[in-house]
């Protein structure tokens, strides 16, 4: 007797699965659209999708005549370079940490503890504190994300590394690898996949600290574009915006997994039937 969970579908049928959920989310916004517009032609909660298209058009072609620019390019170019900036950081901390704490018991012992605090504090929290010592800028929001997401990246993949079989280090040992030359040569080369698959999971509370430090102190980027609208309870340019930004960090997860399959093809091999 087959089981449901030996059944997989094919190519088409992942696809049309994949879509069916967005596909009906979309249906029942048209028709709760026009349902609230047929009973109030104002209504501004729910825009129809020629509203929707005007402020598309407005955002993303037309230039602002305030500042010459066309401001879903600028958000877009403000919020990605923060991003970018931070999840760098975020990254390579996390890999050096990782690895120091997955392998040596002495650094697990002094850092493991505060870091294990520091991951349970509410980044959001902190954020009055962060404006207060590096001030409304950049730096402030930058720091922000990589607090929000480094401590549980860093957990995440000490763990993976502090959980490798031990033979392997024992028999690089028994060969006359030094604990440098067992960190290159065993730990980092199974760490980095891990380490990608940590971003893919941490990129939307990234995007969460980014949006909510661009609301509150900026004059540019997604975040603060949202929060700069709701006031007129303009849903014809947060649903586009909140549709990007979907959009961006779908397109940054499946880059992630390009190239975590590009690299470390050994890593995603199919399971044994």
């Amino acid at each position: 007797m087959r089981r449901l969970l030996n059944a997989s579908p094919q190519a088409g049928g992942r696809l049309f699965l994949g879509l069916a959920p967005i596909l009906a989310m979309v249906f029942i916004y048209l028709l709760a659209s026009s349902a609230r517009h047929a009973e109030n032609p104002t209504d501004r909660l729910l825009p129809p999708v020629g509203q929707i298209a005007a402020a598309v058009q407005t955002m993303a072609f037309e230039a602002d005549p305030r500042t010459g620019e066309i401001p879903l390019v600028a958000d877009t170019v403000a919020s990605l370079k923060r991003l970018a900036v931070a999840i760098v950081i975020a990254t390579a901390t996390t890999l050096l940490l990782g690895l120091m704490l997955g392998l040596l018991p002495y650094v697990r012992a002094g850092l493991g503890p505060f870091v294990a605090t520091v991951s349970v504090i509410p980044p959001i929290a902190m954020l009055p504190i962060l404006f207060i010592v590096f001030g409304l800028g950049e730096t402030a929001k930058i720091v922000l994300i990589v607090v929000g997401i480094t401590p549980i990246m860093v957990r995440d993949l000490a763990l993976h590394v502090g959980a490798l079989p031990q033979e392997q280090l024992v028999k690089a040992q028994t060969l006359g690898a030094s604990t440098w030359l067992v960190t290159l040569r065993v730990a980092l080369p199974q760490a980095l996949p891990r380490l990608i698959d940590t971003l893919r999971l941490s990129l939307c509370p990234a995007w969460v600290y980014l949006i909510s430090a661009e609301a509150i102190a900026s004059d540019v980027g997604l975040g603060y574009r949202i929060f700069l609208v709701r006031r007129y309870l303009a849903m014809d340019v947060i649903i586009p915006y909140v549709v990007w930004i979907s959009l961006l960090a779908v397109a940054m997860d499946l880059a992630l997994v390009a190239l975590s399959r590009a690299a470390f093809p050994w890593a995603h091999a199919p399971k044994a039937a």
